[in-house]
C-alpha cells in the first residue's frame, strides 16, 4: 500500500508509538493560525547581481542540496515524522492546511514555543527526548550501561557526533554511521554539492564543497571542516551535521542543517578586528588560571553573511541570528572556531521584535537607549565566547570535555554562558577604549531587552532557559529591578558586578565538569518567576520572532 494514501490515524500508528497523553481539545484551524502569528513574516531577498553566473549556478544547486538537510532532520527529530507528514499533506481542509503549517514550522507536530508539547495533532505522544538518534524501545540507562561496557575505540565512535545507535540482530546495541544510516539522501546531497563545485571559480569554495561532499559518504568530517574554517568565499554556505540540541540524553549526537548566504564584505571587515581580541579576554576571564586557554586556536574567523536559505535544524521555530561551528573539539583546540553573523536576519528581529518589545518592558529611559548595534555586537561576541574558557579539561585524572561531564545540562549552560560573557567581555573592550563611547549607555538596555526576547522562546529550549537562568541571577543581584509600572529598570553598576559573579560561576562549573552542580543551578535558576511571568503576559501582541521567506532563494531555483 502507497503512504500517502493511509489516514491520519494509520499513519500515526505505523510510527510504533508510545502510548499518548489522555485526551484533550485540540486547537482548531483559528487558533493554530494565532498560534503561527507569533512569528512575524519576512521576506529576505538579497541582490545577486554582482555574482558571476558561475556562482549563481552554484548557490541554486546549493539550495538544492539544504533542501536535502530539510528531510534529514524530519527523520532525525522523530521516526513518525515522514509519515504523519505524507498524511498531513492530504487533508485539503482549512484545518488541515493549518496543522501542516504547524508542522512545517515546527519540524515535527510540538510546539517549539511551548515547550515541546503535542500541541496540535491527535494522537501525538510527548516529544522525545533521544529524538530518533537511539532505539525505539530503549532508555538512557540501557544505552549508558552499553556505553559502559566498550572499549574505548568503540565507545568514542558510538558517543561520537556523526552515529545513531540502533538494535543489533542480536537484541543489543550497534552503532551506525551516518554514511550508513543515511545513505540515501547523502548520496543525493553530494552530488548536488559536486554540481556547485564545478560551477564555482573560486578554489576555496570548490575546495570545501568537495570535502564536504566526500565527508558525506566516508563518515569522515574532519577535513571539510578544516576547509570549511578556511573557507573565504563570497558565496558562503554551512551545511551538514552539526548541533545536538535536539539530542536531549547526551547532547552527542549532530542534526543536520544548512545555511547558504551571500558575504557582507563591508561589515565583515568591521567586525575582523575582534578576532586579534580572544587571547586577552581568555586572559582576564574571573575564572582559576588553570581553566584558562593560554594559547587559544590560530585562527577565529568572523563572517558577516546575509542568509539566501536557511533548511534543517537552522529552519525551525525561532530563527539563528548567528552560529559558532564547528563543535568538534579537535578543531577548536587546533585552529579555534568560524563566527557567522546572519545581518539580515538579526535586522529583522530587531527592528519586528525587540524595538516594540523595549517599549513595553523597559523603564522610559532604558527604552530610549535601545539600539542596533550593541544587539548586534553582543551576538557576535555571544558566538566568539564559545570558544572561550573551559572545553577540554580533565576529572579525576581522566582527559574529558565539558560537553561530555555536563550531558543534558552542557547547552542550556553554554549558552548562558556566551550570553554573560560575552557582556564582559564588551565590558572590557568599553573599559579599553576598543568600542565605540556610546555603547556604555546602549550595551544594558539592549541586552535587557534581548532577554525577554529570548526567554519567550520557552525554558524547554537551550537559549531560553539559559536566559532565564541569566535573569534570575541579575534579580538577586538588583543589577535589574521590578517597577510599579510592570516595566524594568537597569543597575548599571550592579549589573557589571552581577556579570562578572555569573561568569566566574558557570564557567567554574564547566572547568570542573560537575554536572550536579549544573543541574542544581539549572534546576533553581532556570525558570520564569512572577515578575518576568507578568512582563512576558503583556507582550502577547508582540511577535516572538520572524517568519523567513526565502524570495530570492526561489527566484534562483526557478531559473
Amino acid at each position: 500500500m502507497r503512504l500517502a494514501a493511509r489516514s491520519l490515524a494509520t499513519a500515526l500508528s505505523v510510527a510504533a508509538l508510545p502510548a499518548a497523553a489522555a485526551p484533550r481539545a485540540l486547537p482548531g484551524a483559528a487558533d493554530l493560525r494565532r498560534a503561527d502569528a507569533r512569528y512575524a513574516p519576512v521576506d529576505l531577498r538579497l541582490d545577486l547581481s554582482r555574482l558571476p553566473e558561475g556562482e549563481r549556478r552554484a548557490l541554486a544547486r546549493l539550495v538544492e542540496a539544504a533542501q536535502v538537510m530539510d528531510a534529514l532532520f524530519l527523520r532525525q527529530v522523530w521516526a513518525g515524522n515522514e509519515p504523519l507528514l505524507l498524511a498531513l499533506s492530504r487533508d485539503r481542509s482549512p484545518l488541515g492546511a493549518a496543522r501542516l503549517a504547524a508542522f512545517l514550522r515546527n519540524k515535527g507536530p510540538w510546539d517549539r514555543l511551548d515547550h515541546g508539547a503535542p500541541a496540535f495533532l491527535p494522537g501525538v505522544p510527548e516529544k522525545p527526548a533521544q529524538a530518533n538518534f537511539y532505539p525505539a524501545g530503549a532508555t538512557k540507562e540501557d544505552v549508558e550501561r552499553w556505553l559502559a561496557g566498550l572499549a574505548p575505540e568503540a565507545k568514542a565512535a558510538a558517543t561520537g557526533f556523526f552515529t545513531t545507535v540502533r538494535r543489533a540482530p542480536n537484541g543489543g546495541f550497534v552503532a551506525v554511521p551516518y554514511a550508513l544510516e543515511y545513505q540515501g539522501e547523502l548520496a543525493r546531497a553530494a552530488e548536488l554539492l559536486r554540481e556547485a563545485a564545478a560551477a564555482t571559480a573560486d578554489a576555496g569554495l570548490r575546495k570545501f564543497l568537495e570535502a564536504r561532499a566526500q565527508a558525506f559518504v566516508s563518515n569522515d568530517y574532519y577535513a571539510s571542516d578544516v576547509a570549511w574554517m578556511e573557507l573565504d568565499a563570497a558565496v558562503d554556505p554551512t551545511i551538514g551535521p552539526y548541533e545536538v540540541y535536539e539530542d536531549g540524553w547526551f547532547n552527542a549526537k549532530a542534526a543536520f542543517e544548512a545555511f547558504i548566504g551571500v558575504r557582507d564584505d563591508a561589515e565583515t571587515a568591521k567586525l575582523q578586528r575582534f578576532a586579534a581580541e580572544l587571547q586577552g579576554i581568555e586572559d582576564v576571564l574571573p575564572i582559576d588560571a588553570a581553566m584558562k586557554n593560554p594559547k587559544l586556536g590560530a585562527m577565529a574567523p568572523i563572517r558577516v553573511v546575509n542568509e539566501l536559505f536557511a533548511a534543517g535544524d537552522a529552519m525551525h521555530g525561532v530563527q539563528t541570528a548567528a552560529y559558532n561551528l564547528p563543535n568538534d573539539e579537535r578543531i577548536v583546540r587546533e585552529m579555534g572556531s568560524k563566527r557567522v553573523m546572519l545581518k539580515n536576519v538579526q535586522e529583522a528581529k530587531f527592528r519586528k521584535v525587540l524595538v516594540p518589545l523595549a517599549g513595553l518592558a523597559l523603564s522610559p529611559a532604558d527604552r530610549a537607549a535601545v539600539a542596533f548595534d550593541p544587539f548586534f555586537t553582543h551576538i557576535l561576541m555571544h558566538e566568539l565566547l564559545h570558544g572561550l574558557g573551559p572545553h577540554e579539561i580533565t576529572v579525576a585524572g581522566r582527559k574529558t570535555t565539558v560537553r561530555a561531564e555536563l550531558g543534558d545540562t552542557y547547552s542550556a549552560l553554554e549558552e548562558a554562558k556566551a550570553d554573560v560573557a560575552g557582556l564582559f567581555a564588551l565590558r572590557k573592550l568599553l573599559d579599553e577604549g576598543k568600542l565605540d563611547r556610546a555603547m556604555e549607555r546602549t550595551l544594558y538596555p539592549t541586552f535587557l531587552a534581548s532577554a525577554f526576547r529570548s526567554i519567550r522562546f520557552g525554558v524547554g529550549e537551550a537559549h531560553g532557559r539559559g536566559m532565564a537562568l541569566q535573569l534570575n541571577w541579575l534579580l538577586d543581584a538588583r543589577a535589574i529591578v521590578p517597577r510599579p509600572d510592570g516595566t524594568f529598570a537597569i543597575d548599571g553598576a550592579r549589573m557589571k558586578e552581577a556579570v562578572v559573579s555569573l561568569t566566574r560561576e558557570i564557567m567554574t562549573i564547566q572547568g570542573k565538569g560537575d554536572r550536579a552542580a549544573a543541574k542544581a543551578l539549572l534546576e533553581k535558576m532556570g525558570v520564569v518567576r512572577p515578575e518576568v511571568k507578568a512582563v512576558l503576559d503583556r507582550l502577547s501582541k508582540i511577535p516572538v520572532d520572524i517568519a523567513p521567506r526565502f524570495v530570492t532563494a526561489e527566484e534562483l531555483t526557478r531559473g
